[in-house]
């Protein structure tokens, strides 16, 4: 069964954790152009944060949902793939160096997928939300082309990289701005039924 209308109204009550995950995708973008002489190692520091950052929201959100929405699990596995992500990032920085492009590309189409998957359940509750879906056909792209291109110099891992994390950012924006209009009718609605 599809997500309901008042699992909708629950997950954009969480709406500001697109939010965070968006600026924080965005701000690491930025930085990542801004310097792209960064040593590797900043870069998977910088990954690692990223990674948990948007990990630990993407739980927040499948726990609050559940027992809401059928997919409650998707968010919280989508969740914890970033959280082990930055995770080994940290743990193992000179072997995550190595292996950055295959981390980051395996991250990438493990999260587009989770989130494509719950853009379509969202999508049979509210017509024309698709931001999720670009994000998640988006983060898919990136991961293959990763791994199609992984001697790809530094430099243009980096641009690569920023670009994609921006991009990113900019869809989970327009998704958390969404939903906080969605969390904003609703909770008009909930004052003027109990006024």
């Amino acid at each position: 069964m599809a997500l309901n209308v008042s699992g909708v109204v629950e997950l954009a009550r969480w709406w500001w954790t697109f939010i965070i995950r968006g600026i924080a995708a965005i701000a690491f973008g930025v930085l990542a152009f801004v310097s792209p002489a960064w040593s590797l190692a900043v870069l998977v520091a910088l990954f690692g944060v990223w990674a948990l950052v948007d990990g630990v929201t993407g739980v927040v959100t499948g726990v609050r949902s559940r027992g809401r929405d059928r997919s409650w699990w998707l968010s919280i596995l989508e969740g914890i793939v970033g959280i082990v992500a930055g995770v080994f990032a940290f743990v193992f920085p000179i072997q995550a160096a190595g292996a950055l492009v295959f981390i980051i590309a395996a991250w990438a189409i493990v999260s587009g997928i989770f989130q494509v998957v719950a853009a379509i359940r969202l999508r049979e509750q509210i017509q024309g939300e698709f931001w999720l879906g670009l994000a998640g056909v988006g983060s898919i792209l990136f991961g293959v082309v990763l791994y199609l291109f992984p001697a790809a110099g530094a430099l243009s891992l980096v641009w690569l990289i920023g670009g994609f994390a921006i991009a990113l950012g900019a869809f989970l924006l327009v998704l958390g701005w969404r939903l906080r209009g969605i969390d904003e009718l609703a909770r008009r609605d909930a004052a003027h039924v109990h006024g």
